[in-house]
Order: C-alpha cells, then structure tokens, then sequence
C-alpha cells in the first residue's frame, strides 16, 4: 500500500509437495510490514500459519467474517496441539491473544481498514459458498496503489477470491455474484476440469452404499473436517431417508460412523450457525428432519474407541461407512483405517476432495485402481480396495463456474493463484483469450 505498510490476505500452510516450502520455519516476507490480516476462510491451507505470524510479532487486526470468527480459534488450536504443543497455558496464551486480534464483520459490511497515503482502504466481505463463514475480500484502495491496471482515477477496487464454492452445495448459499474490479486474484484448484451435477454424484454416492452392503465390507471416506464432512452427513441423510423407510432394512441399520473429534465439533458449530444455511437446508429442520444428526449416525471420540472400531472391522469385516479426517490422508485417524483395511478387496475408498501432488490421497488415486501399492507410515500396502473418486463433492468451483466469476468481475489484470501450476497456466490462458485482460499464474513469478 505504501513503503513498509502491507495487507496480508491469509497466512496457510502448504501441503502434499509444497509443503517443504514451509519446512524452514520461514514465512518468507517480512512481518513487520503487515499492517493487518484479512482471512477469507478458517481452512488449513489458508490460516495454518497465523500462530507463526503472531509469534514472530503481528499485532495487528485480523479481519474475518462472524462465522469465521467462531471456528477459527478451533482449527489453530487443534493445528498447534497436533504440530507445536500441547502445553495448555500456551495454547490458552495464544487464544487469548488471537481473540484480541480478530474483528469479525457481517457479509456486505464496509469497514475502514487503515490509512495509508494518499487515501483510505475499505474493506468489504461477501459470500464465497466454499465453507461456512467463507468469503472472498473486496477492497477499495488507491488507483496508485494498482498502477498501471487503474489509471485516471483516484479509487479502484481489487478483489482476493479466497476459495470460491460451487452452486448447490449443501448446506451453504450460493457464491455472491462479484462486481466489477480493477484487479482479480482468483483460485484456480479446478481451473481445467467441471464437476458431475449434484444429481449425478448423489446416484454416485447411492451406489457406494449399496455396494457396501452387498460386499459386507467398509466404505472409507477421507474428509476435510470443515465443509466436506458436513455436506456428506447432508447427502447421506438425504439418502437414507429416500431409501431407507422400513426400518428393519439392511440400509436403516447401516451405520455412518464419523470418526473425528474436530469434524464432530465443527458439525456441531454448523449446527449451532444455521442461520447461515441456505434455504433448503433450513427447510428440513422445518420438517423435523436434522441433517447433520440422523438415526444412523454414530460419533466415535476416545482413540480407544477409534482402535477398537479399526480391530473390528478388520476382523468382521462388518459393513459400515466411515468418514474420518485427514482429508488427503497425510494423517489423523484414516491412516489407521486404510492400513488395517486397504488390502481388502470387500473395502472401498472413496475420494470427495481434491488431493494434492505429494499426498497419500493422490497415491491411492494414481496407483490403486491399477492394483498399484501406496507407503502408509513407512510400511508398503498393496491395494486391492476398489478406490472411487466422486468430483461432484468438492467444495472449489470448477472451470466454468470460475470463468463466471471472472466474466462478472470484468477485470483488467488477474493474478491466478492456489492451484497448480500446470492449471495456473492453463486458467490464465483461457482468461486472457475469454475476458482480453492482462493475467499471470502465480507459479510463474519470482517468489520474492
């Protein structure tokens, strides 16, 4: 904004391959020059780093939407107990001083953020459909500021698109529709490829269910803790309450085990932010129906309880669905599931999310469907679980919801970031052809 004055949009960590770009303990910027923090969303990959920004001495705002507000202390408290400590009075030290720190403003909010010469910044957030409380950042600056993208004029606008949703998912409204920009930074995790429809990927869904019921087997599912996990209860209480009316069905009594402590905390805050959800969702707890808290639902919290369900069916091979984090299975409780049951043939694998270069996830995707193995905790795994992929599921707008979005905000430049590189470069491409503006991947730039 100005010399030695800076706004930081997110503060992530990295994972799959990339993640060696963290390992130094680097930020790689100075923290000094950040004026204030705007996060567009409390996964991971996009707050994962604030407790090294804090500690390395930001005291500055950080600004977030009221939902965000609310699962973000979640989320970093249970990244530092994972990956930092576990010393309570540190954790809590932390909390506190992260509480300080957040400004949580509404939806379509305008909030002067600091003076920086020779004007104001404004800072507004709407609805990006990714997860609860997800937004992408409009603010209004100085043209000088985007030079030379806004010339002759005095203000101009540049909008930071955080992780955009896709329409209709369950659970959240659609993305707003952006207004004209200056300059657009804009995601691209799907910038090559559509997702099935919402149809398609439920009869997807139905099929692994039936399939795992005539095998006798378990149907793993790795999901993100936020957003995934809650969309697949939506579908599946969906699902069960189509299919499942006799109650002394086979169906009725398959369980749905969701096997996390975080995503069962976090299901319980959507629950407690309904508010938020978008009308179809508000219409079933209209009719009585919850669908984040249904019949066949069972939460396992103890890892006692974890490691005698893992015994369990890989002795009986009882038929169950299980949904457990880590959403690329780099970690958490589903590494325990696949090496105890991915060996066998009755067992399914089911992805719902993107899986980044360098995962597990993306190993078991390349390998596992060609009878390949997969190295889980230093111990090779031979694959013989049927490994599904349903694309329909994921929380990222595909390429033509993307090109949407940028057609509507009409900018003169964007920046195309979080994806990779390969992607970047094609999205950028199409762009420059489809909207006739100026553009750059963000892998293809120096990273200072």
């Amino acid at each position: 904004m100005a010399a030695g004055h800076s706004i930081l949009v997110d503060c992530g960590l990295f994972q799959g391959e990339e993640g060696g770009r963290q390992a130094s303990g680097d930020l790689g910027f100075d923290a000094s020059s950040a004026q204030c923090l705007i996060v567009t969303h409390c996964h991971i990959d996009h707050v994962g780093r604030i407790p090294e920004l804090i500690a390395a001495g930001f005291k500055g705002p950080i600004y977030c939407t009221q939902a965000t507000a609310i699962l973000l202390p979640e989320v970093l408290e249970d990244a530092l107990k994972l990956g930092v400590t576990r010393d309570r009075a540190r954790i809590e030290q932390f909390l506190t001083q992260l509480d300080d720190q957040l400004v949580p403003l509404g939806y379509s909010e305008s909030r002067r953020l600091l003076e920086f010469a020779p004007a104001e910044v404004i800072l507004r957030f709407e609805c990006a459909g990714h997860i609860l409380g997800s937004a992408y950042a409009l603010l209004e600056v100085p043209a000088a500021v985007l030079s030379p993208h806004a010339e002759g004029r005095e203000r101009a606008r540049i909008l930071f698109s955080g992780d955009l949703g896709a329409p209709f998912t369950p659970l959240l409204p659609d993305p707003s529709v952006p207004p004209k920009v200056d300059v657009l930074v804009v995601e691209s995790t799907y910038g090559n490829r559509e997702h099935e429809n919402r149809a398609a990927r439920r009869d997807r869904l139905e099929a692994v269910v039936r399939k795992t019921l005539n095998n006798g087997g378990a149907t793993l599912i790795p999901a993100f803790s936020i957003g995934r996990t809650q969309e697949l209860l939506y579908e599946l209480e969906t699902l069960f309450q189509c299919l499942g009316t006799n109650k002394s069905g086979a169906l009725a009594r398959l369980p749905v085990i969701l096997d996390s402590p975080m995503a069962a905390k976090f299901t319980s805050g959507y629950a407690h932010l309904k508010s938020l959800w978008d009308d179809e969702a508000k219409a079933r707890l209209s009719e009585g129906r919850n669908p984040l808290n249904f019949d066949n639902l069972v939460i396992i919290d103890s890892h006692e309880q974890h490691m005698s369900l893992v015994n369990r069916l890989a002795q009986k091979h009882d038929s169950a669905i299980v949904i457990a984090a880590s959403g690329m299975c780099t970690g958490g409780r589903m590494l325990n599931y696949l090496k105890a049951l991915i060996s066998e043939p009755s067992t399914d694998v089911v992805f719902v999310g993107y899986q980044a270069e360098g995962t597990v996830g993306r190993a078991i995707q390349r390998f596992g469907p060609a009878g390949g193995w997969v190295d889980l905790d230093g111990e090779r795994h031979t694959v013989r679980a049927g490994v599904y992929t349903l694309g329909g599921y994921s929380a990222h707008a595909d390429r033509k919801d993307l090109m949407a979005f940028c057609k509507a905000a009409n900018p003169a430049y964007v920046r195309v970031v979080h994806g990779e590189p390969k992607v970047q470069r094609v999205f950028v491409r199409e762009l420059k052809i489809s909207l006739g503006c100026l553009g750059d991947a963000a892998s293809d730039l120096p990273s200072d």
